[in-house]
């Protein structure tokens, strides 16, 4: 039986048409997302590091996608709770996570957790990478880290140094240092900001992020010793590094974004795409070197190593040492 050619051309089209619909529905679906507000949940509270650069991501991609990204501030159980959260959401793109070294740590840390980090969490890109700076209360009678380790080593158990928690990144930071330089310090958590006391002189020394003790260090009231990057910090960079006189040491913080395990590929490849060009943006270069940080541009796939990576050191550092939450 033949077809009237408008009936044949018609269905065709169908055809046509019914063949493209898986590809043609992934490519829509990326330029359609975001339709809706997204959420970028942040395992710490305002005012802390990873918050500042959880904002600065959100303003920048509400921005570019068209549609507001709100910072949702989740905190408890050290991150814990926000990362289940977002292990546990929708893998729709519109729940998103701030994963930081902290995440890294805890995978070692913490046993029985509800989510394996690896697991239930896709990377999606690297955001920002700055370092611990070893600070003192100006009371100490120490000026460079050398002298610092001399006279810790002559008052062994007298020295407290400050963080924000038990296994937190500034916390293992120091437990690296004790190990790598055979010197008695004595841990003292704080589940709020503990910049007051440290000030005031209950706590002698931290070693705490660049963002949150570089105003601190300019006004005086706390003396800078050394920072734990790789390298000199562009923020502080009369400061040397705690390699230069302990030769490995390395206990950078680190922050990215990730997202839950089944999202789209196509929607964590808009992301990355988008993160990575505000990375490179002058300005928000700009605003990270102001807080002491870097842009830490990464593909997924490289985040998700990276990740991999850090969470293997930390273990043999959480292990070592004997870090234990209470």
């Amino acid at each position: 039986m033949k077809l009237p050619r408008r009936k044949f051309l018609h269905l065709a089209a169908g055809a046509a048409g019914a063949a493209a619909l898986p590809g043609m529905s992934r490519i829509a679906g990326a330029q359609a997302y975001p339709m809706r507000p997204v959420r970028l949940i942040v395992g710490f509270p305002p005012g802390t590091a990873t918050d500042t650069d959880a904002r600065l991501i959100a303003q920048w991609l509400s921005g570019r996608l068209g549609q507001q990204v709100i910072v949702d501030n989740r905190t408890g159980a050290g991150t814990n709770i926000a990362v289940e959260n977002v292990a546990r959401a929708a893998p729709d793109g519109y729940t998103l996570l701030m994963i930081t070294v902290t995440n890294a740590i805890n995978a070692t840390l913490y046993q029985g957790l509800n989510f394996d980090l690896v697991r239930d969490i896709a990377p999606v890109a690297g955001t920002m990478r700055t370092a611990n700076v070893l600070v003192a209360n100006p009371a100490v009678p120490a000026r460079t880290l050398p002298e610092f380790i001399a006279y810790a080593k002559a008052n062994p158990g007298k020295i407290n140094y400050a963080s924000g928690g038990i296994g937190a990144g500034n916390h293992v930071a120091g437990e690296l240092f004790k190990f790598m330089t055979g010197v008695d310090l004595v841990h003292v958590p704080y589940r709020s900001s503990f910049a007051p006391d440290l000030i005031g002189g209950q706590v002698q020394a931290a070693f705490t992020p660049i963002p949150l003790s570089i105003a601190f260090i300019r006004d005086g009231k706390l003396r800078a010793l050394a920072v734990t990057g790789a390298k000199r910090s562009d923020a502080l960079p009369g400061i040397p590094t705690v390699s230069e006189f302990v030769p490995g040491y390395l206990a950078e913080i680190w922050h990215g974004v990730g997202a839950p395990k089944k999202m789209p590929a196509d929607i964590i490849d808009k992301l990355n795409k988008e993160i990575g060009v505000g990375l490179a943006d002058p300005a928000m270069i700009a605003k990270f070197a102001n807080i002491g940080a870097e842009p830490m541009p990464m593909t997924s796939g490289e985040f998700g190593r990276f990740i991999v990576a850090e969470i293997d050191k930390w273990a043999k550092v959480v292990r070592f040492a004997g870090v234990k939450v209470e």
